[in-house]
């Protein structure tokens, strides 16, 4: 299957997965130390690396958001965007089976909630869902209005 719908498949993966990124990256970029508490309170980094962790992220989330806009490097930021819904499914797999009852952060926010604010199952899902539209674009990167097309033909 990589015909013409393939390639328009795609292009909707991609701007959805963009439109992803640079939701999450903007809700966090505004309070930096917001991100970091979100980070701090999965409990699995070394206090050392949760305001790197939480300062950097929004900046990479935006910067995958802005190379899937343009269609370059697609299959690369894919794989990379993978590698982060991975870990961040990780995160939320590992809240949930140590009982830390945490908001994700995933979009702005994050940190210590009631137990009956926790929405572990549905961000697990939500983030399988992204991680299945990356998968798409390391399969089939070749999208309609790319910088990656154009710069092929």
């Amino acid at each position: 299957m990589a015909g013409p719908a393939t390639a328009w498949i795609g292009t909707a993966v991609r701007l959805g997965l963009a439109v992803v990124w640079g939701w999450a990256g903007l809700a966090k970029i505004a309070d930096p130390a917001e991100a970091a508490q979100a980070v701090r309170a999965y409990e699995i980094l070394p206090e050392s690396l949760v305001k790197p962790v939480g300062y950097a992220l929004p900046f990479l989330e935006l910067a995958l958001a802005l190379l899937l806009v343009i269609g370059l490097g697609v299959r690369l930021v894919a794989a990379l965007s993978a590698v982060l819904l991975l870990a961040f499914i990780t995160g939320i797999a590992s809240a949930w089976a140590r009982g830390i009852s945490i908001d994700c952060g995933c979009f702005g926010g994050g940190g210590a909630v009631d137990a009956s604010q926790t929405e572990y199952l549905q961000e697990i899902l939500r983030d399988t869902g992204f991680l299945l539209m990356a998968g798409w674009l390391i399969r089939w990167p070749r999208t309609k209005f790319s910088v990656d097309g154009w710069l092929a033909s």
